[in-house]
């Protein structure tokens, strides 16, 4: 009988969650460079680029991809033929591993657990509890394959309980478009079939935990119905032209896993999820010799690519107008120099409760762009630590009255905005900037100091002052309301029809 230690199962997890906060697995690197060769859009290219250069710099310095560390997802395999030497349960060990991986002074992670969600939403400021799925299997070894799940493409979870004739390939088609790019594409679609409701969505969750290997199933065929779905899905899905970052392109997903399991004659359960360009597992196992630790990948892995910006025009946010604004074209790239503000859900809510009471608020928003994001906590001689937007979307409900009443200028954040925002800015002639969702440490770079102005309590979701210089962004909404976010994927879709995308 094998006997695993408590310490040793607490580090192995610390350990992987740590390693997967920098390093992205090999094989998606590998697999978003040749899409980098062979994209044809220059947003979506300009996109990648950002997304791979971010990597590299995050495995050369050991902090986060994505402001957003994600939620802990932890699949456990535990073999009848081990035994626990420890005072705590199974839930307690993991979590405590979270809580040291999270805290970790020399790259302190992001608490982004919120206790009763549907109260107080309170932060637990260690990123616990985390979610533990255990499956008891033969053998003497525990297997555990750590997630760190970022909210914006969790919450681009889909679910349906389809007739058992419905296509399930029609269901997908028509549902990705709905998802917009807050899942910050390209990344991975998981895909569960059968069971039962909860069933079909741990298979999907638990597709993404596979090695990209989309292309090695094309050249030797498909052998399985799931695997037939795979190609047709992978194919059909990059035909429609959503791209990198939503901005149209030839990538839209690297890889569609598809896992499947029995269901009831009347059921046909289908679950979507994907996982975002800071897509990040590990898999470890432990033999009772002690923890677990993964080997650094090689940076050969690693395309050497650098950002050229010598074609985007530089804008000085202390005195930018809004006639200025107003010449700004969809789809150009912009970089931002000076103070910009920041704030996310639970400041905007803070807001417009006061200004719904018609008081006064403690920031003055005239004249000034508004950043989307929930930075990491800086270490070292960081100014702040990775700092990448968050999803727009979110934000929408409180667009019209920042810019009705505030004389806001602009936002900047991650993925499209909806119709709603989009009347709004077009109606006060403001602007909406797109950051690339998935490059939060190159976008930290750009940030030269940092201080709060408000709402302090709220910590990552405080009211911040950024000072900028040569922060990178694309008008994704221009002042007469066009969104390249609706054009782009259009332009797109039509250019794919005459170009093989199995390749």
């Amino acid at each position: 009988m094998t006997v695993i230690c408590q310490e040793d199962l607490i580090a192995t997890v610390a350990g992987a969650l740590q390693y997967i906060s920098y390093y992205h697995p090999v094989d998606y690197i590998r697999s978003l460079a040749d899409a980098w060769e062979r994209e044809q859009s220059p947003a979506a290219k300009d996109a990648m680029a950002q997304i791979l250069i971010n990597s590299r710099m995050c495995a050369e310095g050991h902090r986060p991809i994505c402001q957003d560390t994600g939620i802990v997802n932890a699949f456990v395999r535990v073999g009848m033929d081990v035994r626990f030497d420890a005072d705590m349960d199974l839930q307690q060990m993991i979590d405590e591993g979270v809580r040291r991986a999270y805290l970790d002074p020399d790259n302190k992670l992001r608490g982004s657990v919120l206790a009763d969600p549907a109260g107080a939403r309170k932060n637990t400021r260690d990123n616990t509890p985390s979610v533990v799925s255990v499956e008891l299997v033969r053998g003497n070894t525990v297997e555990i394959t750590v997630a760190a799940k970022g909210g914006g493409s969790e919450a681009k979870s889909k679910f349906a309980m389809l007739n058992p004739s419905d296509s399930i390939v029609e269901w997908v088609l028509k549902t990705v478009p709905t998802m917009g790019a807050g899942w910050c594409p390209p990344g991975m679609l998981g895909i569960g079939i059968g069971g039962t409701s909860e069933k079909a969505m741990l298979l999907a969750k638990e597709s993404l935990m596979d090695p990209i290997n989309i292309q090695e199933l094309i050249a030797r065929g498909p052998k399985t119905r799931a695997e037939e779905l795979r190609i047709e899905l992978f194919d059909k899905v990059n035909r429609l032209g959503i791209g990198a970052q939503g901005l149209g392109g030839l990538t839209t997903v690297l890889d569609v896993k598809v896992f499947d399991y029995p269901c009831h004659a009347a059921n046909l359960p289908i679950a979507m999820i994907p996982n975002c360009a800071a897509t990040r597992h590990a898999h470890v196992v432990l033999d009772g010799s002690g923890p677990a630790f993964l080997d650094p990948p090689s940076l050969a892995d690693w395309p050497k690519l650098t950002y050229d910006v010598s074609g985007a025009r530089r804008v000085n946010l202390n005195t930018v107008t809004r006639a200025e604004v107003a010449t700004w074209k969809p789809g150009e790239v912009l970089l931002l120099n000076g103070r910009l503000l920041t704030g996310r859900d639970a400041a905007h809510k803070r807001m417009t409760d006061i200004l719904s009471r018609g008081e006064k608020l403690p920031v003055d928003f005239r004249d000034r762009f508004i950043y989307y994001v929930g930075p990491v906590d800086p270490v070292r001689d960081e100014v702040v630590g990775p700092a990448g937007p968050t999803t727009a979307t979110r934000m929408d409900k409180f667009t019209r009255p920042m810019l009705a009443q505030t004389g806001l200028l602009g936002m900047v954040g991650k993925a499209e905005r909806g119709p709603a925002a989009i009347d709004a800015i077009r109606e006060f002639s403001a602007v909406y900037l797109m950051a690339v969702g998935g490059a939060a440490y190159l976008v930290s770079k750009a940030i030269r100091s940092s201080r709060v102005l408000a709402f302090e309590d709220l910590g990552m979701e405080a009211i911040y002052e950024f000072d900028v210089v040569d922060m990178p962004v694309t008008v994704a909404v221009d002042a007469n309301g066009t969104s390249v976010h609706q054009t782009g994927p259009a332009e797109w879709q039509q250019r794919i029809a005459g170009i093989p995308i199995l390749q």
